[in-house]
C-alpha cells in the first residue's frame, strides 16, 4: 500500500486509511471494499472493528501500519481476508479458520437454523448429530452451542480439517459434546454410531462441478481447498455416495439436511429419492437460491 509522496506518516490517520484502502479495494475487484479494509485494519490495530469509528483521528504506529500494509497487499491480490486475519463470523460466533478449510458462509446458516428448528419440534432429553465433512466444525459447533441436548460426530477426510475443527469445539467450550473423527463420509467405526443410530445428518458437501472451476471467483478458486470444492463433472458425485449409505446411519423419523448448489435442488431431491428418503422441504437463502434441502427417512 504505497503512500502519497505528500502524506507524512502522522497524516495516516484511521479515517484516512480506511477512506484510501476502500477505494484501492474498489479498483482491484475486492469484495466488500470497506469492510474489508476495516477487518485488516482492526486484525493490524489488535482491536474490534467497532472501534475503529470511535478513534478516526488517531493515527497508527509505523508498525501497525507496516502490518496492514502487508495484508492489504495480499487482499488486493486476492487473498481471503478471513484467511489474512485467521478467523470468521459464523452464527454470531467466531471461528478460527486456516488454508485448510473451506470459509464459512451465511448460507450454510440454513443448515444450523433448520436443525435447530426441527429440535424444537422434536423435544428430546438427547440428540446425537453426525457432521459429515465438517471442515471448520462451524456447523456442529454452532448447533451444539444454541441446543444444550446436541451431542455430535464431527468427521473429515482431513487432519488438519480436524484440527481446527477440535480447536473450534474447545475455544467455545464444546469438546465434550463434540467428537471429531478422520473418515471418509460414512466410513466410521461401530462405537461411535450411536444405539439408535443419528437423529439429524448435516452436511455441507463439495458441490462445484470441475466444468464450474475457473467460473469461480479468484478468491475461492485459488486459495480454498479444492476437496471441499469439487465433486465431478456436475458437482453431485458426494450427493450420491452420502444418497447410497446415509439410510444405514439415520433413524427412522430422523432428520437429514444437505447444502446443494444453485440449480441442484432437482437433481439432488431425486438422488435422495431414489434411496428411499422423503424430500420434506427446500429452503432459499437470501439471494432466492434453493440452498438447503431436508430429507426424512420414513418410518
Amino acid at each position: 500500500m504505497p503512500d502519497p509522496p505528500a502524506a507524512a506518516p502522522n497524516d495516516w490517520t484511521i479515517g484516512k486509511l480506511l477512506t484510501w484502502t476502500r477505494s484501492h479495494f474498489e479498483s482491484s475487484g475486492v469484495d466488500e471494499p470497506r469492510l474489508s479494509a476495516e477487518i485488516l485494519l482492526a486484525h493490524a490495530l489488535g482491536c474490534r472493528r467497532i472501534d475503529l469509528y470511535a478513534r478516526f483521528e488517531q493515527a497508527p504506529t509505523e508498525p501497525q501500519r507496516a502490518t496492514f500494509r502487508e495484508l492489504v497487499r495480499k487482499a488486493a491480490e486476492h487473498q481471503p481476508i478471513a484467511y489474512l486475519v485467521g478467523h470468521k463470523e459464523f452464527y454470531s460466533l467466531d471461528f478460527l479458520v486456516t488454508p485448510d478449510v473451506l470459509i464459512p458462509r451465511p448460507e450454510t446458516e440454513l443448515l444450523v437454523e433448520q436443525a435447530l428448528a426441527w429440535c424444537a419440534t422434536h423435544p428430546q432429553d438427547r440428540y446425537d448429530l453426525l457432521d459429515v465433512g465438517t471442515g471448520s466444525g462451524c456447523i456442529a459447533v454452532a448447533i451444539c452451542k444454541r441446543q444444550a441436548s446436541v451431542h455430535a460426530v464431527a468427521t473429515d477426510v482431513s487432519d488438519a480439517a480436524l484440527a481446527v475443527a477440535a480447536e473450534n469445539a474447545r475455544r467455545h467450550e464444546l469438546a465434550e459434546r463434540i467428537r471429531t473423527m478422520r473418515a471418509d463420509l460414512f466410513n466410521l467405526p461401530p462405537d461411535v454410531v450411536p444405539p439408535g443410530k443419528f437423529n439429524l445428518i448435516v452436511s455441507n458437501p463439495p458441490y462445484v462441478s470441475e466444468t464450474d472451476r475457473d467460473s469461480l471467483p479468484e478468491n475461492v478458486r485459488k486459495y480454498e481447498p479444492a476437496a471441499a470444492l469439487f465433486a465431478g463433472a456436475d458437482g453431485l458425485d458426494v450427493f450420491r455416495r452420502i444418497a447410497t449409505d446415509v439410510t444405514r446411519y439415520l433413524r427412522l423419523g430422523g432428520l437429514l439436511l444437505v447444502e446443494v448448489g444453485m440449480g441442484q435442488a432437482k437433481s439432488v431431491d431425486e438422488i435422495f429419492a431414489a434411496h428411499g428418503l422423503k424430500s420434506q422441504a427446500r429452503f432459499k437463502d437470501v439471494n432466492g437460491i434453493e440452498r438447503a434441502l431436508a430429507f426424512t427417512l420414513p418410518a
